[in-house]
């Protein structure tokens, strides 16, 4: 046992952000959002929020601020392709430096192989997978000029591993950007900078009642029959997604990079159960 060599175990354990500057994509609503709340009650010193939709991410902003968090949010379309240059700047722009990177923004767009289209490739791949390699390439060149350790969080999908049908193009995009997680964990190893990812299973979220109840047309009752068929009994909630999420960002999580944990209701691999 090397006697001082690490701090004792209550300080390991405990799972905080404290002094770090955090970049969440996504941040409006659902897993972003959760992670944003997280992130703050975590002690993050500096919240940099994005996303599309100004009204409701000003929302949290504010929501966060009447809380006394320092946060600032920035409106940006990731599928413009200078969207994500433009995020890290003006966090740089207000905070000074990028500690923690959350990409939790995404497009769920059904298209099967039979029925994809160009333009539903190019609009998911701009937002799932290009989108994420410019921020964290943004993110890692800030953490190597300042010679920083820092920490990437990147939220993918069950579907990542193969796809329903009709998830065809979508479930690449989480496949492409599996492989950059772990590409980026493994060039930056020794830089202290780790990069993982959570491979997220049926969640319960804003986007996916929405899809559910109105773009599919199951009605109200769809969580409910959906839950009965789950082993728990139950969806996924975004608060579970967003616990491991601070912890992976956060120093307890150690030496831990290139990990894509699965949360989901099921293990990949194993028989289905009757």
């Amino acid at each position: 046992m090397h006697v001082g060599v690490l701090p004792a175990w209550e300080e390991r354990v405990k799972i905080d952000l404290d002094g770090k500057t955090v970049v969440i994509t996504g941040a409006a609503q659902g897993l972003g959002a959760e992670v944003a709340n997280a992130a703050a009650m975590c002690g993050a010193q500096a919240l940099f929020l994005t996303d599309r939709n100004e009204s409701a991410g000003r929302d949290i902003a504010r929501e966060l601020a009447a809380r006394g968090h320092q946060v600032e949010f920035h409106v940006s379309d990731l599928g413009e392709p200078d969207a994500p240059a433009g995020v890290i700047d003006a966090a740089l722009a207000r905070f000074g430096r990028v500690d923690c990177l959350v990409n939790a923004a995404g497009l769920t767009d059904r298209a099967a192989l039979t029925d994809g289209n160009v333009e539903t490739w190019d609009r998911l791949y701009a937002v799932n997978a290009r989108a994420p390699f410019f921020l964290m390439q943004g993110a890692i060149n800030d953490m190597l000029r300042r010679k920083s350790a820092g920490a990437i969080l990147n939220i993918l999908s069950m579907n990542a591993h193969c796809g329903a049908p009709d998830l065809a193009i979508y479930a690449s995009t989480k496949g492409a950007l599996a492989t950059l997680t772990r590409n980026a964990a493994n060039a930056h190893l020794s830089d202290r900078i780790r990069v993982n990812g959570i491979n997220v299973g049926w969640c319960e979220t804003p986007a996916e009642r929405e899809m559910q109840a109105s773009i599919l047309g199951k009605g109200d009752e769809w969580l409910a029959a959906a839950a009965r068929n789950l082993p728990l009994g139950r969806l996924l909630q975004s608060d579970e997604v967003a616990r491991l999420a601070v912890f992976l960002l956060s120093d307890s999580a150690g030496l831990t990079t290139g990990a894509l944990v699965d949360m989901e209701q099921a293990v990949v691999g194993a028989p289905a159960q009757s």
